[in-house]
């Protein structure tokens, strides 16, 4: 079962009362939760709480506190994600990939072969946050993403230069292992991925105008989705 996110304020006695609405709901109706089960939260300072469930009903879930520990489900730096918009579903399976990979924030941008246009991405921001927020219950990450509103690659001039990875494949300027050596973790990861038929030739040209790190997934072509996985696993198990 996954875990659920609570406020320290409704921890009273060694008991956990679950009063959220959209919380009840899930764990009453969806999970039909019973009384004797185990039930994992976390609260806003991210300590996990072990418990066994004493009382169900329409108002409140009560548990009881068996364990707590600090969580260690996140990652000790900063990874942002800018990734080209996709269509809705490879969107919505980017998003929870990205999540379960411990980025912090996911910024959808409009690139040049984008298959959606800005105005359609509107009021997809909530939705896409939605979707991130039940891969951290999922996957336990002690830890929200935060979902920016969509914008373009100019982006990227707000990062510092050194930490900026733009996965670029055939055009890739320098080794994954030489560009993560460059990095200072004590700022943001700026992690890229294009959309699924790659960056124009006229953003390729920006990139190497900006001097950024040009890397490469090695010789496999990936669908979007999975490059964000790929993408961010090599950076993540290289970084010490």
């Amino acid at each position: 079962m996954p875990h659920f996110f609570i406020n320290s304020n409704n921890i009273l006695n060694n008991f956990v009362i679950i009063n959220d609405k959209e919380t009840l709901k899930h764990l009453s109706d969806s999970l039909r939760l019973k009384c004797g089960e185990d039930l994992k939260l976390i609260d806003e300072n991210e300590i996990q709480y072990e418990t066994n469930v004493v009382e169900v009903s329409k108002r409140i879930i009560k548990a009881r506190v068996i364990k707590t520990y600090p969580s260690e489900r996140k990652l000790p730096y900063d990874i942002h994600l800018i990734q080209s918009v996709l269509k809705p579903d490879a969107q919505a399976l980017a998003i929870s990939n990205a999540t379960q990979c411990g980025v912090n924030c996911i910024i959808p941008v409009i690139s040049d072969n984008c298959a959606v246009s800005k105005k359609m991405l509107v009021e997809k921001a909530q939705k896409w946050q939605k979707i991130s927020n039940e891969a951290v219950k999922q996957c336990e990450r002690a830890n929200f993403a935060a979902i920016n509103d969509v914008c373009d690659l100019s982006i990227l001039d707000n990062y510092k230069k050194s930490n900026i990875l733009i996965y670029a494949e055939k055009y890739a300027n320098i080794a994954l292992e030489d560009a993560i050596n460059k990095i200072d973790k004590n700022s943001p990861i700026v992690v890229v991925i294009g959309p699924e038929g790659g960056f124009s030739e006229r953003e390729f040209q920006y990139f190497k105008e900006k001097k950024y790190n040009l890397i490469s997934l090695g010789k496999l072509i990936f669908k979007a989705p999975n490059a964000v996985v790929a993408g961010i696993s090599n950076i993540v198990t290289r970084l010490k």
